[in-house]
């Protein structure tokens, strides 16, 4: 199966493309990526020696780049998306144009070529925010952010290209991912990295609000099995099962960089911000056989190192993430 796979130089896709990769010497992938701010080549540098690795640069919402690429392939994992909900608040545009406007593209693309399978790589944050209980698939979508509602925008529409035009396609909707080679922007790595360098850390209010953890490695396995075993015009949550406040969180990342909560600034809360995301996976688990496998304390623990090891990865990131704000 040749598989292209949109968003693939990020950190959820490329650790999709590195597993796929490593584990099938007759694998075949085509990376298809703008990098942009958080797209980074070197993170398939692991499997850039795979004869079945081919990168090219462009931007899903450029027809004819698309149209190209799009040629030859049996199979679609999207992954490329705008992601920050703080900078999607600061300007949804480029939230609209790329989640909502690319996608479009390349269902287009993907239904003038005859592509088997389209997976559509999502969020649980298009679910809004739930007190108690847990989300099912069928759940009715209330997103909060103009990130979320993006994302559910293209949900919806890849949905409505299955019923409308019969093509094969696949919805996941994950919680919130970890591990390595994740921008630091995102919590985990942007804690982890300021307490490297004895920097204070900034918690939004009161650090209530509460999140489901999955680590990469488990989003990616989940992301397969949908692939490859699942029901067409379905959609599957896939989660990890952990739920921490954030300020739980912040303690665990304390104590991993041996760092008090002097440490600590608490910032004013994101507008929006949503409470509390919980996936059920049971919908997954029964069909699919899904099961996350990396437990949240040997997840954490390898993801901290991997930070502390890998400084000429992130360093340079952060330095330019800093010059463009």
């Amino acid at each position: 199966m040749r598989i292209l796979v949109t968003g693939g130089a990020g950190f959820i896709g490329s650790q999709y493309v590195r597993s796929i990769l490593s584990a099938d010497p007759a694998a075949s992938i085509t990376v298809f990526d703008k990098l942009t701010y958080s797209g980074v080549e070197a993170n398939l540098a692991p499997v850039a020696n795979h004869p079945g690795y081919t990168f090219v640069r462009g931007d899903i919402c450029d027809v004819d780049a698309v149209d190209q690429v799009m040629a030859g392939h049996d199979a679609v994992v999207h992954f490329a998306a705008e992601s920050h909900v703080d900078r999607s608040i600061a300007g949804a545009g480029p939230f609209v144009m790329t989640n909502v406007v690319g996608t479009q593209v390349l269902l287009d693309a993907a239904r003038k070529h005859g592509v088997g399978r389209f997976l559509h790589v999502s969020t649980d944050e298009v679910y809004g925010s739930i007190t108690e209980g847990s989300w099912t698939e069928d759940w009715p979508l209330a997103p909060n952010s103009p990130y979320s509602s993006s994302k559910a925008g293209s949900d919806l529409l890849a949905l409505a290209y299955h019923r409308t035009h019969g093509m094969d396609v696949v919805v996941t909707r994950c919680s919130n991912n970890y591990g390595p080679y994740q921008f630091p922007e995102k919590v985990i790595p942007l804690f982890t990295t300021n307490l490297i360098d004895g920097k204070r850390v900034p918690l939004y209010g009161d650090g209530g609000n509460i999140r489901d953890w999955l680590h990469v490695s488990d989003h990616c396995r989940g992301i397969d099995l949908a692939l490859r075993k699942g029901r067409s015009g379905q959609v599957y949550n896939i989660g990890g099962g952990v739920e921490l406040t954030n300020k739980e969180l912040t303690g665990l990342l304390l104590d991993a960089a041996g760092a008090g909560w002097d440490m600590v600034d608490h910032v004013q809360d994101r507008k929006g911000h949503d409470l509390r995301y919980s996936l059920d996976i049971t919908k997954i688990r029964e069909e699919l056989g899904y099961e996350p496998q990396v437990t949240f304390e040997e997840g954490l623990a390898s993801t901290i190192a991997w930070y502390r090891e890998n400084r000429a990865w992130w360093e340079p990131l952060k330095v330019k993430a800093a010059q463009e704000s």
